[in-house]
């Protein structure tokens, strides 16, 4: 039988236990499932979070803020590609050979000057990607002859061509074009024979050789010919108006006997203007 002492105890550790159940258990209101709460957000799906309210953004997007829906409420500011004209000045980098047997290729560094104008730009019209391009390239450089009075001779060439530009692709980051060009191509052989000390020994081409003179430097004579390049141009937007553009192109020439074929590049900037 249990002493009065340890029945005592036993009441006393009763009751503190149902205390400590008692305060630790949830209020409940009656009629209402025990259980976390799911009631639904008050807020639309996308819509910025109210005063108080956390954003809480869906698995792998970012969640909208006050900061960035205002942003996204920016209007466009990017180009619409809505212009009539354009203009693009560029460094330029060509190749060329500057004679029927010379053994090596010449490299060119100039400049390179295109105007477009696009027929009906926007998103109607039945020539809306098309536009017709004037274009004006200049190009100088040395190349290596195999003669005892010289070792490089400069060469020149001046470049005036058109023909049809193709809007390709594009966004508000950047856009493609492609174009066609053809025309002629006037090339300078002989500047270092004609700026010689003294006169030189030798002529450029067979048809410059005089009495005095013995050989030529198998370089061309100084004539226009047939000129056509195919290439295509990558324009980064700075602006509404003003982009870098990046421009390769393949190229072609009938200095000699048959048409050969060259590589040129250029860099520089495009400023686009007249709106539809």
């Amino acid at each position: 039988m249990l002493q009065p002492t340890t029945k005592k105890f036993l009441s006393a550790a009763a009751l503190a236990l149902a205390a400590a159940l008692v305060r630790t258990a949830p209020a409940q209101t009656p009629g209402t499932p025990a259980g976390p709460s799911t009631a639904p957000s008050s807020s639309a799906p996308g819509a910025a979070p109210a005063a108080g309210q956390t954003a809480v953004a869906a698995p792998g997007t970012v969640a909208i803020t006050p900061q960035n829906a205002a942003a996204l409420a920016t209007p466009y500011t990017g180009p619409k590609y809505l212009n009539h004209w354009e203009i693009y000045g560029g460094l330029n980098l060509m190749n060329g050979q500057a004679g029927q047997n010379t053994p090596v290729r010449y490299n060119m560094g100039g400049g390179e000057f295109m105007g477009t104008y696009w027929f009906t730009p926007g998103p109607g019209g039945p020539l809306r990607k098309l536009g017709v391009a004037a274009d004006y390239r200049f190009g100088a450089g040395t190349t290596p002859v195999i003669s005892p009075y010289y070792n490089r001779v400069l060469i020149m060439q001046s470049i005036q061509s058109g023909g049809l530009m193709y809007r390709g692709p594009k966004n508000r980051y950047a856009a493609l074009d492609f174009h066609a060009l053809a025309g002629g191509t006037y090339g300078f052989f002989n500047y270092a024979v004609n700026h010689y000390p003294g006169g030189s020994p030798v002529a450029a081409c067979p048809t410059q050789v005089s009495a005095r003179q013995q050989g030529t430097l198998g370089l061309y004579c100084n004539h226009m010919a047939p000129y056509a390049a195919v290439g295509g141009s990558i324009e980064f937007n700075y602006s509404q108006k003003l982009a870098v553009r990046l421009q390769p192109d393949l190229t072609f020439e009938h200095f000699g006997t048959e048409t050969r074929e060259f590589f040129a590049i250029s860099l520089g900037a495009v400023y686009r203007f007249g709106k539809k």
